[in-house]
This record gives structure tokens, sequence and C-alpha cells, in this order.
């Protein structure tokens, strides 16, 4: 406590400064060791007032109280001698009682009632010396010893004081400047400009070695990938910020704007890691660079490939697949498509591949709203059905055979201008739906190798499950559901599961063949949008890819799910779980959805069994309705023959009675069947509504 405290007791008096800058003598009460302190009190106008001061402003105001044992002595001056009638306070006195000065270097003890922190005794404390005691020293020597007392040196604590002073005011004064620099700086007509600083300091701070054609092409049966695209005129034009940063080649990092409670923002850089991860600067050959061209010779050792790309509306994904976009003009021989073509067509020149006598065919088709059509046979609806041998066939699709990479560019043209799209938030010409172009390689009529190529409909569209309009709904909602099994699917591909949900959507039906098989390589290229106003799209399509590319590389779980047995017992619990009846499609959305429990709740569970039902009864009633306008056709050509014969002087009345009789028991019963599926329909139809106004997007968790 005394090495820490010096020379300060209760009871002393010490010079203190006030609030409003006098300063003025107080008595110490007490002693804070805890936090450095002392208690002070003084009389005010009648009344004792108090405060805690720390040492820190006592030492700077009363240098002779800090400790002594810290105080160095200067080498070149010794310490003065001490004399025993200093250290008792006496002064010897010869005969002429005169005063004896003391010596150059000696210093006089002071009397303990003088004020500590001052040479000055308090008025209310001097009295009048014994008789015996000595003569004072005349006021020459008082300011002797004054100067002796300030030219010695003040110790360590109290120059450290003043030194953490010093830094103090410097930082003041630097944090002030740069404050107002800053404010000098700040640019009033760009929004978040503080974030943007943010930023930028970020960012400068991080090692970029982004991708390169030197990098080494990775071999992968699961190959995930990013890609960002820049800002677009709408963004800039709004001034948005960038808020994507990929400063490795396999690296994003997305930084999300957060807000305190106090309401102080501040960034969430969140990362995450795939096998590539391309910049806006990268073109669209760097990116089939190493995505879908390794792939292209899958296809030609009697193998299944797949690329796609997914992300929201705008991101980039039909510019990655389709092609580099002038306006509304697309260039198609710089996407994806007309790349892989290009190579396709490479390959067959080679030696190994020319003696196969191979020949490549395009299809180019369509899936909305859990319906195919054909974009090269004018947008024809197409049927899809599974043969005796669990053989998808997508029946009447057309497929043309292509000699050049030129042939394949007609076919995407003429896919693009019949696609079903729609203006979104996004972008003004949004796709609404899957596009799939796919290269298949025949040998002698057989299939030796197929590609397929999807852009897929945005990822937001899964939001529009609650609309109010019917077909945004079933538009959303297929979206989402085929969105969930094809990832479920490329997970069944990962682990080597023995089932694949492929049966809970049209989009993973349709490609049913290349989830299956040793010889099956997919690629998926998730598109980013890098403004702040889609950070939380950018992140739900970031997660997304993330948990794909988690499921196909997880060791501990390639063995989940060896067995059939396990696949049905666990059917046979969401049987039980969500009181459906069985069949191949709902035992795959039932799996589907279990599987995806923290994202699908009951209530869209139902709504997506509802919808796929009420898809499936449109196709009975179109099909019936279809087949009742032929038999209507027959029906006329017999009655214009009854009304031919009734012409006739002496027809036969019983005859045309019983004709007539038996056409109108055939309409009757035909019609009937037909307006009782038309009903059961419409009730499908309000049964739906009821479901999507029960939706709880998310399945709340067990606690």
């Amino acid at each position: 406590m005394a090495g820490l405290f010096g020379k300060i007791q209760i009871g002393i008096y010490v010079e203190i400064k006030r609030s409003d800058g006098r300063i003025h003598q107080a008595m110490v009460t007490s002693l804070n060791e805890d936090n450095e302190s002392v208690t002070v009190e003084w009389i005010e106008n009648g009344d004792t007032k108090g405060k805690e001061i720390d040492l820190e402003s006592i030492f700077a105001l009363n240098p002779d109280v800090a400790p002594e044992e810290e105080i160095p002595r200067s080498p070149e001056t010794p310490p003065p001698p001490v004399s025993n009638a200093i250290k008792t306070n006496k002064i010897p006195q010869n005969k002429n009682r005169r005063t004896v000065a003391p010596p150059k270097n000696e210093m006089p003890a002071r009397d303990n009632r003088v004020t500590v922190g001052t040479t000055r005794a308090r008025p209310s404390q001097q009295t009048e010396p014994p008789p015996s005691a000595p003569i004072p020293p005349p006021p020459i020597q008082h300011q002797t010893l004054q100067q002796q007392q300030n030219a010695r040196r003040k110790s360590n604590c109290v120059k450290e004081v003043e030194k953490l002073q010093e830094k103090r005011e410097k930082r003041r004064l630097q944090q002030q400047e740069l404050r107002e620099k800053r404010a000098q700086e700040v640019d009033t007509t760009t929004p978040n400009y503080e974030i943007m600083c943010m930023i930028r300091d970020f960012r400068a701070s991080l090692d970029y070695r982004p991708l390169t054609t030197a990098d080494l092409i990775e071999d992968h049966r699961i190959c995930v990938c990013v890609r960002t695209r820049p800002l677009n005129k709408k963004e800039l034009t709004v001034k948005d910020l960038d808020v994507i940063t990929i400063p490795s080649k396999d690296v994003v990092m997305v930084h999300e704007p957060k807000q305190k409670v106090d309401l102080t923002r501040y960034l969430e850089n969140q990362t995450f890691r795939f096998d590539y991860a391309f910049d806006d600067t990268s073109t669209n050959e760097m990116v089939y660079r190493f995505t879908a061209r390794p792939l292209v010779e899958t296809i030609f050792e009697r193998g299944m490939a797949t690329c796609f790309a997914y992300g929201q509306t705008g991101s980039g994904k039909t510019h990655t697949m389709g092609g580099d976009f002038s306006g509304k003009n697309q260039d198609c021989s710089k996407g994806i498509y007309a790349l892989a073509a290009r190579d396709v067509f490479l390959m067959l020149k080679k030696p190994n591949y020319k003696k196969l006598d191979l020949q490549v065919y395009a299809t180019f088709f369509e899936i909305y709203s859990g319906k195919v059509f054909d974009l090269l046979n004018r947008k024809a609806k197409l049927r899809v059905l599974e043969d005796g041998k669990q053989q998808v066939q997508v029946v009447g699709l057309q497929e043309r055979e292509v000699k050049c990479t030129e042939d394949v560019l007609k076919l995407i043209e003429m896919g693009n201008s019949c696609r079903t799209s729609g203006q979104t938030s996004a972008n003004a010409h949004s796709s609404r739906s899957h596009a799939v172009f796919q290269i298949i390689v025949r040998r002698r009529g057989k299939m030796h190798g197929k590609f397929s190529l999807i852009d897929l409909a945005g990822n937001e569209r899964g939001a529009d499950t609650s609309s109010a309009d019917r077909q945004t709904r079933l538009e959303g909602a297929e979206i989402n559901k085929s969105l969930l099994a094809l990832k479920e699917c490329i997970r069944a591909l990962g682990r080597n599961k023995p089932h694949t949900p492929f049966r809970a959507s049209k989009l993973t039906q349709v490609l049913r063949d290349s989830f299956i098989g040793e010889n099956s390589r997919t690629c998926m290229i998730a598109t980013i949008s890098p403004g702040m106003a889609s950070c939380e799209n950018t992140l739900n399509t970031l997660r997304y890819a993330n948990r794909v590319k988690e499921l196909s590389i997880d060791p501990s779980a390639v063995m989940e799910g060896h067995s059939a047995g396990h696949s049905l017992s666990q059917l046979d619990v969401l049987e039980a779980q969500w009181g459906v009846g069985s069949s191949p499609q709902r035992d795959d959305l039932k799996l589907l959805c279990e599987q995806n429990e923290e994202e699908v709740s009951p209530q869209l569970f139902t709504f997506h069994e509802v919808v796929s039902q009420l898809v499936e009864m449109e196709e009975q009633v179109l099909e019936d309705h279809r087949a009742v306008f032929q038999e209507s056709i027959r029906w006329l050509e017999d009655e214009k023959v009854l009304l031919e014969m009734t012409e006739e002087v002496d027809y036969d009345v019983e005859c045309f009675a019983t004709q007539l009789e038996q056409i109108l028991d055939q309409k009757i019963d035909v019609l009937t069947e037909l307006r009782d599926k038309v009903k059961s329909f419409r009730s499908a139809l309000q049964e739906e509504e009821q479901a999507s106004k029960q939706i709880n997007p998310k399945r709340p968790r067990a606690l």
C-alpha cells in the first residue's frame, strides 16, 4: 500500500482540481487500493463536500507525495548527508544564539504540520515556536529550500503518468483530425457511405490471389463453383454497393451490413469455400474452362454429364449458359451451350472416337409449372412417362441431328425465342422456367452418352407459394420443389445411396439417367448478384451451394442408408408422420420434405402434395376432354346418318329410335364421367387455395 500511494496518508492535505478549474486543498479521508484512488473532503460554504480522485491526478498536482523509492537520483549529484540534528529536527546553537545555516547540499527537515504538496504552512496550523526553539531561518533561506524542492527529479510513476497524458492527448488530436478529414471526404450523394468505407478498408487488408488460366483443372465427380457479375445499370443508377469479395480462387466473402441495438452499423463478413470462385472480371470462356469443359469427355466414355446454373433472378444464369447479351439480343456463340457443342465436335475428330462412327443430336425443352414443352417444336406439350424398364421417356420430344456448331447455335436461338419469361423486380425479362438443352451422342441409334445443360429458374420464386395469384403460386411451388429435389438427387449421387428421389419433381424425373450409374458427373454454377440490396438472396444461394458441396464430400455419411430396408422404414415413418397415401411420387415427395424439415413445414408439404395432385388431375381432365371431343365428332356423323334416313318416306321408325337412344346413352355416360372429373378438379382448386393460406414457410424446431 505504501509503495502504491507514496506519502499519501489519511489526514494529510493535498491540492485538488475541481471540475470548474479551481485548485484548492482538501484532506485525504480514505485510500482505495482496488481502483487506485483516494477520497478527499473539504469545507465549502459551511458544508462538508468530498469526491474520489485517481492517483494520476493527485501525483500530477502533488509531485512531492509520489513514492520515494522510485525516485532515481542523478549520478552527478550524490545524496546529501543527513546529520543527526536534522534528523531530530534540532539545530545546534552557539553562544551568541545565532542561527546556524544549513550546509549547501543539506535540506532541513520539514515540520510535520506543514501541508503536504505546498511550501507554505497553512495559517490555521502555524504555531509559535517554544522559547527553546531555534530562530526561524530568514526568508532567503526559505526561498532556497523551495528551489531545491522544485529541482528534485520526478519519480518514475509521475513521469509515466505524464507520458500517458501526452499519448492520450496525441490520440485525441489524431482522432479529431481523422474525423474532420472524413467529414470533408463524405459524399453526401452516396447512400451507405459509411458501409462503403468499411468494405474498402477491409479489402485493403486482403491478399488477392484470383483464379487464372494457369491454375490446374481438378477432377471432381461433383463440382460446385460460384460466379458473381458486375453491378448492372440499374444498381449503378441507385448507387448500390458491391458487397462481394473474391480474394482467392476458391473463396467468396459477403459483407453483410448489420446494425447494433444502439444503431451503430457494422459488417458481418461471411466466408464460403467452393471448388472454384469466379469474380466479376471472369468471362464465359473462363467459367467454361473449369466447369463444363472437363465433363465433355464423360459423354464419349459412355457416361452422363450434367451442368446447371443456379441463382436468383437477374444474377446471370442465362448469360452464363446462353451467351452474352447486347441489349435484348443474345450472342449464343459465347455461352456454355455453344462452347460445349464446339468441343463435342472437336472430340469427334480424334482418332479414338472417330472410328466409333458416332452421331450427335440435340434437344431443347423447358419445364414450367410441372409441365414439359418442346422448344424446338412450336412449344408442343409433352408427357413424361416411365416404361416397363423404369426408364423415363419424354413422349414426343424431338431430337435434331447437328453436324457442326452453327447447327447448334440455330437451335439455341430458336428455343430461346419461345422460352417462357416474365417480369420480376430484378429483371424485366426473367426466365420463369427450367430450360434444358441436351447434347446426345448415339452410336448406331443407341445412346452412347448425354450432356444435359440446364438454366434453372430464379431461386427466389420459392417465396411465391403464398401469393394471391394461383398461377404464381403454382409456378413458385414447382420451382421450390424442383430445386429441393435437385439438391437431394445430388446428395444421393455423392453418397452412392440406393434410392434417388427423382420422382419428386418433373425436373429430376427427366434427368433421372443423369443421377444413376457410376460414370455420372455433375457441375453446379451458382450465380450471385453483388449488390447490397440482393444480399439476402445471395446468401441463400451460397448456403444452398455450400450444402450441396458439403453433402458430396462428407465421408462419414458415405454408407448412410446403404440398405434398401432402411429407406423403406424411413418412408414408413414418414407415412405415419404425414398421414398421406402411398405412391412412388408421394413417397419421394415425403422423403424430400423429411430431409429438408428445416425448410419445409407440414403445411408446406401438404401444399406441395395438393399441387402435385392438382397437376395430375389437370392432365387427366384435359386428356378426357380431348377424347370426348373426338368422340363427339363420331356422334355427329352417326346422327347425320340417322337424320338422312328420316328423309325417306318409308324409313324404319323403330330402328331410328333405337339407334338414337344408343347414341344419347353413350353421350350421357361419357359426359357424366367428364363432368364428375371436372367437379373433382374444381374441388382440388379450392383445396389448393385453402392450403396456400395455411403455409408456414419453416417447420418449427423441436425444443
